[in-house]
């Protein structure tokens, strides 16, 4: 397309003719700013425009027949920014494809990698919009891997770059990298720019996640997130107490919640992981609530600390130890677990007080040996 200004600023006049009256004032402020060349000033005046809702009529148009033909002239990012908006009003992914694939292109300089890496995230949520998962793998490890070459980008960038990669791994039903890629995109954005919907979607989301996957086993920062708190009062705030009831081990609570398990598909299917991951929550949290040389346990103590049966202690302890939960070791001929060692995480009010008791103890204890040292070695310290 020409970039003669006299031209571009013709196709700006005929839009402005046509727009409707509500249009006429932020329009001529983009015809004074293109004909004074402040590309500054002009850039703020166009994204104030996109940004409104009401010019979805007019976005694409705008975008195609002016912004295009001085693009190189306003900040990369904020055309990008600008494209974003203007995808939004096409009906048709397949539509959304082909805009993208031309922006990405467009934006794929040297001087300008941050806006690429942005658009080409944008081509990638929208592959998987069409199903085409390994083609929007691609795009989002070519993306990753120009993030990692940055010292420091927009955390619009960033952003866009988890959501999306949280999304692709919520289509390939992998819970772990769909859980950590989610959380860190809530970490670079204002929670308050989320519809109650969208805030209950995600936090339901991140629920089943952290539930059902293998990997995670610490449910403390998912617990303090404040997206939670959108649960409540709502059908699915049992979900929170089910996530509570698993980070302290707490079988009772797990019990009486679990027959809302069959209300949700996923957690159905996983139904008896869920009640072998309990009984690794409980276990671990049996072990902790002892002081560091009181961890030698019996099978049959593990046994009712679980409520797993005795045939099949060795196997949790087994999967404990190999999941990095705990670290020790097994008698088998004694029946007996040792362990040295359990994960940290992150702990309840309740958890934090039994700690407090502990060191509690653990002080008394060190005063008592001072006490007895100090008595039987009188004439050792005066000589």
């Amino acid at each position: 397309m020409s970039s003669d200004p006299e031209k571009t600023l013709q196709r700006l006049a005929d839009l402005r003719e046509k727009a409707p009256e509500k249009f006429q004032a932020p329009l001529l402020a983009i015809e004074d700013a293109f004909e004074k060349k402040l590309w500054h000033e002009l850039t703020t005046h166009l994204v104030e425009f996109f940004a409104d809702d009401e010019t979805e009529d007019v976005r694409l148009r705008l975008f195609t027949n002016f912004v295009s033909t001085f693009s190189e002239k306003v900040n990369a990012l904020k055309y990008v920014y600008m494209g974003l908006l203007v995808a939004e009003d096409l009906d048709e992914d397949s539509d959304r494809l082909r805009f993208f694939t031309e922006l990405t292109k467009k934006v794929d300089k040297p001087t300008t990698q941050d806006a690429y890496v942005y658009s080409l995230v944008a081509l990638a949520d929208v592959k998987l919009q069409l199903k085409e998962l390994d083609e929007a793998r691609k795009d989002l490890d070519k993306a990753e891997s120009i993030l990692d070459t940055f010292d420091s980008v927009e955390t619009e960038v960033h952003a866009a770059f988890y959501r999306t990669n949280a999304r692709y791994y919520q289509a390939k039903l992998e819970f772990a990298p769909f859980y950590r890629n989610a959380l860190l995109y809530l970490a670079c954005i204002d929670l308050k720019t989320l519809s109650i919907e969208e805030a209950q979607s995600r936090a339901y989301d991140l629920s089943l996640a952290a539930l059902v996957s293998d990997s995670i086993y610490n449910f403390g920062e998912l617990l303090l997130h404040p997206i939670l708190d959108s649960l409540i009062k709502t059908k699915h705030a049992w979900l929170r107490d089910l996530l509570s009831a698993y980070n302290s081990g707490d079988l009772g609570a797990y019990n009486r919640l679990e027959g809302h398990l069959s209300s949700v598909k996923l957690l159905e299917e996983h139904k008896h992981f869920l009640r072998q991951k309990i009984s690794l929550s409980a276990l671990t949290e049996a072990v902790f609530r002892r002081s560091p040389h009181d961890r030698a346990m019996t099978f049959e103590t593990i046994a009712k600390e679980t409520q797993v049966s005795p045939a099949e202690i060795e196997i949790l302890i087994m999967k404990a130890l190999s999941l990095g939960l705990l670290r020790g070791s097994i008698d088998q001929v004694a029946e007996i677990a040792r362990i040295n060692w359990v994960q940290p995480k992150v702990l309840n009010m309740s958890q934090i007080e039994n700690m407090r008791s502990r060191l509690k103890e653990w002080d008394s204890s060190v005063n008592q040996l001072g006490n007895w040292i100090e008595g039987v070695g009188k004439e050792v310290w005066a000589s």
